[in-house]
């Protein structure tokens, strides 16, 4: 028989504090709020409970640390929809910041250039980061200075909407840059994600079904082939030259 510690269960450090309600309330006495708020008094738990049950509400532990206890009457099944409801509604309202990644290549046409960099915009404009990722292949790595000059250039092109958060940097076969909408365009935003709200919660009072924002897609490299195959032209082009 295996008498060491009991093994380990990550489950049990996830759990949040548990809300105490009616029998689980153990302790001698409690101070109780009625279910409009006014302050019922200290009375016995047991008594605190057949009050909640002649009203047809439970007996809720609200602030355990107190001297006695603070308990609520209310309906806990209802409480602990509004809280999810809540939630849901704070976590629908949050502005979240994604990154967007954009990838040059130092001989990227200026056509396609320019295309990017309106798809940075828009990007920018609807509060996301923008990453700048310029990638070498064979020997384009030996002349950085073309992807700097590329990167200098978008960021003029988007100084109207973006701070650079992080300055060119090189990071293996790649030169990156990182850049941030402006406060106004996040107050922009902010104001703009509101009133879909809004107009949203509207669209459900009047039974209308509410039009979701589509999600933006990412761009994709159009000329993503392997590192390896450019380095295997380069070579064959030394070796016809020789």
């Amino acid at each position: 028989m295996n008498m060491g510690r009991p093994r380990f269960d990550p489950r049990q450090q996830q759990r949040g504090p548990q809300i105490r309600i009616n029998h689980r309330i153990r302790v001698p006495e409690v101070r109780v709020i009625g279910p409009d708020g006014g302050m019922l008094g200290v009375m016995t738990t047991d008594e605190a409970r057949r009050v909640a049950q002649d009203m047809g509400l439970d007996l809720v532990e609200v602030n355990p640390k107190a001297e006695p206890p603070v308990c609520k009457l209310l309906d806990f099944g209802k409480y602990k929809y509004e809280e999810k409801k809540k939630a849901r509604e704070a976590k629908r309202k949050q502005t979240s910041v994604d990154i967007k990644e954009i990838k040059f290549r130092p001989k990227t046409d200026q056509h396609d250039f320019a295309f990017k960099v309106r798809a940075a915009r828009r990007f920018l404009e609807n509060g996301n980061k923008v990453k700048y990722t310029v990638r070498f292949r064979g020997r384009e790595i030996t002349h950085p200075e073309k992807a700097q000059q590329q990167l200098d250039h978008v960021v003029h092109d988007v100084e109207d909407l973006a701070n650079v958060e992080v300055r060119p940097i090189m990071e293996g076969r790649t030169m990156t840059l990182l850049v941030a909408p402006k406060p106004a365009v996040m107050q922009r935003v902010s104001q703009m994600k509101a009133a879909a709200e809004k107009a949203r919660q509207q669209a459900i009072k009047e039974g209308r079904t509410p039009v979701e924002e589509p999600e933006e897609p990412d761009l994709e490299d159009e000329d993503d082939d392997d590192d390896e195959d450019d380095e295997d032209e380069d070579e064959d082009s030394a070796d016809r030259a020789s």
